[in-house]
C-alpha cells in the first residue's frame, strides 16, 4: 500500500483524486472485478418486484431474484434499499446500464468483492488515513493555505474529540507519521460497520483520499456536499486559477454521482 505522500497543490493537477495515485491491490481489484463495466444487454424481464426471505430482501426480475457477477445471491438487509435498487432496474429502458445503477453497483461489491475480506477493508482505509489528505498543507499560495485551514482544520478538530484520533498535520511533501493511537481509534469506528456500508466507506474514501472526511461525512459531521467541496479546496483553487477543461469537468461529475450514490446507500442501511 502506498507510503508516499500527497504532494502540495500545484504540482499535479488535483491532489485529492487519489484512484490515480495508489497502486491497485488485490482488494481493489476484486472490487472493481464486481463493477467492471461489460457490454450492454438487452432488457430480458418484464415485471420488477422485491420479496423477503430469511431476514433479507431480494429483488426480482420476473419473479426470479438477481444474483450478483459472482454468481452470488443479492441478498439485502432491509426493504428500503430493496426497494431503490428494484426502482433502478424498473427505470432501465431497451439496453441495461449498469453505469445507470450505483445502488446495485455498490452492493455487488460488497457481496462480491467485500463479504468475508472485512478486515482488509478496513486495513486500507486505515492506510488512507496514515497518509490522509486533510493533513497536508501547501505552503502557498497564502489564499490556498488558508482554505485549507478553513476547510480541513474543523474536520482535524471533530476527529480529535469526537473520535479520540489526533493526527499531525504536516506543510510540504515530506511524509509523516501519524500516531498509532490515532490509527488505532479509526479501526475501531470501521469496526462497527458491516460489508455493505464499508462498500460505500471504502468508495468515499478512494474519491475524496480521506479518511477523515469519510468518517465525517458517515457521523453525520458533513453533508455530502460539504464533504465533497473539503476535499476539493486544492482542485477548486487550481479550477479558479488556470480554468477547467470538459473532460476533467465530466470525470469530477462522474466521481460526485459516485460519492453521493455511497452517501444514499449509506442512509438507506441506517
Amino acid at each position: 500500500m502506498r507510503k508516499d505522500k500527497p504532494q502540495v497543490a500545484g504540482s499535479k493537477p488535483n491532489g485529492n483524486a487519489p484512484e490515480s495515485d495508489r497502486p491497485q491491490n488485490d482488494l481493489a481489484e476484486a472490487a472493481k472485478r464486481a463493477v467492471a463495466p461489460a457490454p450492454l444487454r438487452k432488457r430480458f424481464y418484464e415485471l420488477v418486484d422485491v420479496d423477503s426471505r430469511a431476514a433479507h430482501w431480494f429483488v426480482l426480475l420476473d419473479g426470479r431474484g438477481l444474483r450478483t457477477p459472482g454468481k452470488r445471491e443479492l441478498a439485502l438487509p432491509n426493504e428500503a434499499l430493496a426497494e431503490e435498487i428494484a426502482a433502478e432496474w424498473q427505470a432501465q429502458k431497451d439496453e441495461i446500464n449498469p453505469i445507470t445503477m450505483p445502488l446495485t453497483r455498490l452492493a455487488n461489491s460488497a457481496i462480491d468483492g467485500i463479504a468475508g475480506r472485512e478486515a482488509e477493508v478496513r486495513a486500507d482505509i486505515v492506510d488512507y488515513a496514515g497518509s490522509d489528505a486533510l493533513c497536508y498543507r501547501a505552503e502557498r499560495p497564502e489564499v490556498l493555505v488558508a482554505r485549507q485551514r478553513a476547510q480541513w482544520d474543523p474536520i482535524l478538530d471533530w476527529a480529535n474529540e469526537t473520535l479520540h484520533a489526533r493526527f499531525t498535520v504536516a506543510s510540504g511533501i515530506m511524509p509523516v507519521k501519524q500516531p498509532e493511537q490515532a490509527l488505532a481509534a479509526i479501526d475501531a469506528v470501521l469496526a462497527e460497520y458491516d460489508a455493505m456500508a464499508l462498500a460505500a466507506l471504502h468508495v468515499m474514501t478512494t474519491l475524496t483520499g480521506s479518511a477523515l472526511l469519510m468518517l465525517a461525512h458517515a457521523r453525520g459531521f458533513l453533508s455530502v456536499e460539504e464533504a465533497w467541496r473539503a476535499a476539493h479546496v486544492d482542485e477548486d483553487h487550481q479550477i479558479g486559477t488556470w480554468g477547467e477543461d470538459a473532460e476533467a469537468r465530466t470525470r469530477r461529475q462522474g466521481r460526485r454521482q459516485e460519492m453521493i450514490a455511497a452517501s444514499r446507500l449509506l442512509t438507506l442501511l441506517a
